[in-house]
């Protein structure tokens, strides 16, 4: 065991670094960036792939980039990846996500963001045949099993997420430490000249909107229904979904009807005015880990329509109205109820407003910093 007041030498897998691995590239950016604010003392090696090499460049002294360029859920990453590991001397190795290699024998924690996997084994999920696809199972099966097992510490980004983890392998509670991630902040501001532009070139009245993946466990088929059904009541509502047109996407866009608009990726500044001008955010997710996009919805400051599944009451609070994400009637109910009338919208803005103050990236650098310590 190291001394509280013992210098070490910490290992980061910041392989998902940055913004094009979506929430889980983000958590392993702001972590870092938020361990260099706070710890002066101890050693940092961030493991980094030479597709994301040049977003991190460290401000701190104590902190170093070492290239480790193996591809995520890969041999490579099992075999190789602990060598790679071992040549800087680490003292204890942080996994960001539950992939750590079967063949390292260090000592180290791991963050376990959510077990959609195992609550939502399907093929649907997936792009690959149904041999590949049951290999790929069954290697996440042992990885991640194994991982629990050998970890000293496990990181849960949520009470939910600490209760699925007893719920599905045999581990002490006491080994699991809840973490919440950090809220969104809004730096980026669009002009009302940039605004009028972009929505000149795209008149469509009021929206609903969805910003995120299109993985089925995200329940946007039965968001698509919902909105199919509300739109014969009012004909000039729009259903805005935010996302690149990847092969999930694309599957639901065959089905979609008149009315649903498919963005595809859209710049930082974009995204900036999609968010404030919808008339709300809907989030009809069948299971998280955290929720990270409709706290991003609150700090802009829009009202907030929800799945009542997984861990959202527990992030969300009374910030936001929720559904039974399972009962299209229901989502249509929480819709309108907050769509037509003024007095709920402005009560659920000022709540996410509270609501995402209870969370901070450095606040959450700070307590996995006492997980290493």
């Amino acid at each position: 065991m190291f001394q509280k007041s013992q210098k070490i030498r910490i290992g980061i897998d910041a392989r998902f670094f940055g913004p094009k691995q979506k929430g889980l590239g983000r958590y392993v950016q702001k972590l870092v960036e938020n361990l260099e604010q706070i710890d002066k003392k101890n050693q940092y090696v961030i493991f980094l792939r030479q597709e994301n090499w040049h977003d991190y460049q460290p401000n701190n002294p104590n902190f170093k980039k070492v290239l480790a360029d193996y591809q995520w859920y890969t041999l490579k990453e099992q075999i190789l990846l602990p060598f790679k590991i071992k040549q800087q001397r680490i003292d204890l190795m942080h996994f960001p996500h539950f992939n750590a290699p079967i063949f390292y024998r260090e000592p180290f924690v791991m963050t376990i963001h959510d077990l959609i996997l195992k609550r939502f084994p399907t093929r649907r999920a997936s792009t690959l045949g149904p041999i590949k696809y049951w290999l790929k199972n069954l290697g996440y099966q042992i990885v991640i099993s194994s991982a629990i097992k050998r970890s000293q510490e496990i990181i849960a980004v949520s009470n939910y997420t600490k209760q699925d983890i007893l719920k599905y392998f045999k581990v002490r509670p006491e080994k699991i430490k809840v973490v919440y991630e950090g809220a969104p902040r809004t730096f980026l501001k669009m002009t009302s000249l940039a605004q009028r532009r972009y929505f000149k070139e795209r008149p469509w009245g009021p929206y609903l909107l969805y910003v995120g993946n299109a993985y089925p466990h995200k329940n946007l088929e039965r968001l698509i229904l919902a909105f199919e059904k509300l739109s014969k009541e009012k004909k000039d509502l729009r259903l805005v979904l935010v996302g690149e047109l990847d092969y999930f996407y694309q599957r639901l866009k065959k089905i979609s009807p008149p009315g649903v608009i498919f963005t595809d990726f859209v710049t930082d500044k974009e995204l900036v005015s999609l968010y404030q001008n919808a008339s709300l955010y809907i989030f009809p997710s069948l299971c998280e880990g955290f929720g990270l996009p409709p706290l991003e919805a609150m700090t802009y400051q829009r009202p907030v329509v929800c799945s009542q599944a997984s861990c959202l009451p527990e992030i969300l609070g009374e910030a936001a109205i929720y559904f039974n994400p399972e009962d299209i009637n229901d989502m249509i109910d929480k819709i309108k109820k907050v769509l037509y009338d003024k007095k709920i919208q402005k009560n659920l803005i000022l709540k996410g407003k509270e609501q995402i103050r209870l969370y901070s990236w450095k606040k959450m650098a700070q307590q996995i910093l006492d997980v290493y310590r």
